[in-house]
């Protein structure tokens, strides 16, 4: 067993198959499940099993992709204490975002990071709110940008940005052309949430809480575990959401949905920079996060909010 078998296996589960994996670290299929075979004859058990089309981890392998994550984590950030060690700033950096940094704030941001620190490469990992807390625990991502705050006692968060939140219907919605709708109109029409552990469904919870309800009043007939499969859930006239601007900026633009506010409702939330309590920063990730905070002071990444229909 070695780290880049580790590397090569932890593709096969994120990109859920042989031949992906294969190109994405630049190896034959063949190679690839090769490698895999050699760590399953070392580890004395079946790592991956093929379910139809898809290269699932088997219990065992689960266990082994947690831990090979963590020990890739370490080996970037000890390459990076070493390389500034030398007085030079490389190596590789591990972040994490929940679905709207990591979908509509983080990439430009890295992207320029980028170009200012180009021997520096940035991985971003994407899942809700709670899975990227706990990478950050677990050591996995040395910071994540998350839409909620946790009660984890290792974790510290301070806020970043701010994050205007609509509630969203489509075109052809009777309300497509207001502006606003009060809390009572929203109780019966067809609701669709994000899945548990997601910062939007909490920040929702938030509000509703505020107001002296909760999802308990809503009408919800879909849950769903991604921003954009209930984007497509609204577009298809299968309900309606309250969504982060950002996510349905591009869709409003086209006339594909509409935003409105909900009178009387606040539906501003923030997004948090989260690390642990007891890690010390690696120098790139240092340089990341102050690169971070200043573009969010200029306000670089924030989209048109304006609730207008052009």
């Amino acid at each position: 067993m070695d780290l880049w078998q580790l590397h090569i296996f932890c593709k096969v589960v994120e990109l859920k198959s042989f031949s992906r994996a294969g190109k994405a670290v630049y190896l034959s299929q063949p190679t690839v499940s090769s490698h895999i075979k050699d760590l399953e004859e070392h580890f004395g058990c079946r790592l991956i099993d093929r379910l139809s089309k898809e290269a699932v981890p088997t219990r065992a392998g689960s266990l082994l992709y947690d831990c090979a994550r963590r020990m890739i984590a370490l080996k970037n950030e000890t390459e990076a204490l070493l390389s500034e060690f030398q007085g030079k700033t490389r190596g590789k950096l591990t972040i994490g975002g929940s679905t709207i940094p990591a979908g509509y704030i983080l990439p430009q941001i890295i992207g320029d990071f980028g170009r200012s620190y180009p021997e520096i490469q940035v991985a971003l990992v994407n899942g809700d709110t709670a899975k990227i807390i706990e990478d950050v625990r677990d050591g996995v991502v040395e910071i994540g940008v998350v839409g909620a705050r946790t009660g984890d006692k290792k974790i510290v968060q301070e806020p970043l940005i701010e994050d205007q939140m609509l509630l969203v219907v489509p075109a052809g919605h009777r309300w497509a052309k207001r502006t606003r709708v009060n809390l009572d109109e929203i109780v019966s029409e067809p609701f669709i949430i994000r899945e548990a552990g997601s910062g939007t469904l909490k920040s929702i919870q938030q509000s509703l809480s505020r107001q002296g309800s909760s999802l308990d009043d809503l009408k919800v007939i879909a849950e769903m575990g991604s921003t954009q499969s209930v984007i497509q859930g609204i577009k298809a006239g299968v309900g309606i959401s309250i969504l982060s601007a950002r996510a349905v900026e591009e869709s409003r633009h086209c006339g594909f949905l509409v935003g409105l506010d909900v009178e009387g409702v606040r539906l501003t939330r923030r997004f948090y920079l989260t690390r642990h309590r007891e890690r010390s920063a690696s120098p790139i990730c240092t340089a990341f996060t102050d690169f971070l905070k200043a573009r969010c002071r200029d306000g670089a990444d924030a989209p048109q909010l304006s609730n207008d229909k052009n």
